[in-house]
């Protein structure tokens, strides 16, 4: 029987990313050479393919060499942004909107009084530029009980998450801290920061990773939704990370009859279809 492909209904950039590309290329294109402060998406085909059109990734604000710099996706701190504009450094934003809507939900709690949980990677740098946001009065975390074993626990506690993170986990995380936190006078507000694209995204892949044998998630080793997709239709059936088509192994196709394929926010349609293609040869061979 022949091996049939499915692509996921929601592949390919999401809204933020494509949203970013499409205000740092016509950037570079006029201006030569445009820098970006951390790499504008979590993909190394994309970084690449911007590379060699002029744009150059710096690490920190102590880097940048130029007039102006790109703010990536993923956003930063007010801290940073006002280091930036301190050295006479033009700030071109790119930062996805549901991102933005994050950061602007952790200042508005922080104003009102609360101390801010966020429900994500510690170590992300949207998460970081979200805490920022915050003014430090707050924690990012995966586990509930970080926020529980607090030595004095806050009496107004809000929360939210990273947007790109798992509904159903961000729910879990949330009754737990309402089971552990709310004591007499307490407070407890929880704001759903996920973005519609994440949630979108990561119903498809389920949806296809039922109605598959394998499922191949084409994304960046470094990309935190890419990593949850694959986390996600692991739980039902075998599945794969690629960065590229030259990734996949001909045995992982051995016996399947259906193979799902769905992609990071951050994953171009020229990589896409390089797997497409790949699968289609390695199935008539």
């Amino acid at each position: 029987m022949a091996l049939e492909i499915k692509k996921a209904a929601d592949i390919g950039f999401c809204s933020g990313v494509r949203r970013a590309i499409d205000i740092l290329e016509p950037a570079v294109l006029k201006r030569g050479c445009v820098e970006t402060l951390g790499a504008v998406v979590h993909n190394q085909q994309v970084v690449r393919r911007l590379t060699a059109l002029g744009v150059r990734v710096v690490k920190g604000v102590d880097d940048i060499k130029g007039d102006t710099v790109v703010v990536s996706s993923h956003g930063v701190s007010p801290k940073i942004e006002e280091e930036i504009r301190a050295r006479q450094i033009n700030i071109i934003d790119t930062t996805c909107p549901f991102v933005k809507r994050a950061q602007v939900t952790a200042c508005k709690l922080v104003k009102s009084g609360f101390y801010t949980a966020v429900y994500g990677d510690s170590g992300h740098p949207e998460v970081k530029g979200i805490l920022g946001w915050a003014d430090g009065k707050g924690v990012a975390t995966l586990d509930a009980e970080v926020i529980t074993r607090l030595d004095k626990l806050p009496r107004r506690l809000g929360v939210l998450s990273q947007t790109t993170q798992i509904p159903a986990r961000f729910t879990e995380f949330t009754k737990k801290l309402i089971d552990s936190t709310l004591v007499k006078d307490s407070e407890l507000r929880i704001v759903d920061t996920i973005c519609y694209d994440s949630r979108r995204r990561q119903a498809a892949a389920l949806r296809l990773a039922g109605e598959s044998n394998l499922m191949l998630v084409i994304g960046g080793n470094t990309s935190a939704n890419t990593g949850r997709l694959v986390e996600l239709c692991s739980e039902l059936v075998e599945t794969y990370l690629v960065e590229t088509a030259d990734e996949i192994k001909p045995s992982w196709l051995k016996g399947r009859r259906q193979v799902g394929i769905t992609s990071g926010a951050s994953t171009d349609d020229q990589t896409i279809n390089e797997v497409l293609k790949r699968l289609k040869t390695l199935a008539q061979s």
